[in-house]
């Protein structure tokens, strides 16, 4: 059974995990309306995708 000869240092595990990380959503602007949006997918806020409408958003009741 492997057993480690030394501590691994606090620094060293650390290093070991600097890719282990979530990064943020890449979000684009929609050319339609301006609003952010998530690249490659319809417009949530007025769905359109590129030029070309795609769905159609109601409107939320307050």
């Amino acid at each position: 059974m492997a057993v480690p000869k030394k501590k691994v240092s606090k620094s060293r595990r650390d290093k070991r995990r600097t890719h282990k990380k979530l990064s943020l959503p890449t979000l684009s602007k929609c050319s339609h309306c301006g609003q952010p949006k998530l690249s490659h997918r319809v417009c949530p806020n007025c769905g359109y995708y590129g030029k070309e409408m795609v769905i159609v958003v109601k409107e939320a009741k307050k």
